[in-house]
């Protein structure tokens, strides 16, 4: 499977009906994504193994990376293609050792091209900036200028926009350098999942 952290990069909701939370996920790899994070901060350890492992079948079968955020040993247990991590979710060094050379590791800089300069010593394979634009998941994340990513180009990492991206202004994170947009509310609570993730992935045409 191609590990390129590109296009449009789905990061799940915070759903217990792990039924509706595979349909969901089928609409949105059928519209596109090019990889997907499983992210519920909510969930028992319990519903995570589970839901995870489902996503993680799903996204096989799609030909589609998945990435678990925060949880180094539950990647390891499942034997997921990588993990994504917080500013306090863990040492990005360690996680290279326990996950290995083929694993992805993507790291939250928020609006700090300084982090990036250290996920990327540390290991790092992406990182991520933001919230670029206001963002209904996470309303008092610090904002992130669509600088940064021309401030931090010079990485030559690949690097994700996040927070309150939008059809509307996915285009301008786009425009300003990242290489791939991570959606979560614009796209699961889009009346059409799978026409919502189309439209995503057609921006990087």
């Amino acid at each position: 499977m191609d590990l390129k952290v590109e296009g449009l990069y789905a990061v799940t909701p915070d759903l217990e009906d792990t039924a509706k939370l595979l349909k969901q996920a089928e609409a949105a790899l059928l519209g596109g994504v090019s990889l997907l994070q499983y992210r519920n901060k909510a969930a028992s350890y319990e519903l995570k193994r589970e839901q995870a492992s489902e996503l993680m079948w799903l996204c096989e079968a799609h030909g589609v990376p998945f990435i678990i955020n925060d949880h180094v040993l539950l990647c390891v247990e499942l034997d997921a293609d990588g993990v994504h991590l917080g500013g306090t979710d863990g040492d990005i060094a360690a996680a290279r050792r326990l996950l290995g050379a083929h694993k992805l590791i993507g790291a939250s800089c928020y609006n700090r091209p300084d982090l990036a300069d250290q996920a990327k010593a540390q290991g790092a394979d992406y990182v991520a900036f933001g919230a670029c634009f206001d963002s209904s998941t996470k309303p008092a994340a610090v904002r992130a200028s669509l600088d940064i990513f021309g401030q931090a180009s010079a990485l030559n990492l690949p690097m994700v926009a996040i927070g309150g991206i939008t059809a509307e202004n996915a285009g301008l994170a786009i425009e300003a350098g990242a290489d791939a947009i991570a959606v979560i509310g614009a796209l699961w609570g889009a009346p059409d999942i799978e026409q919502a993730a189309r439209h995503f992935s057609n921006l990087f045409d």
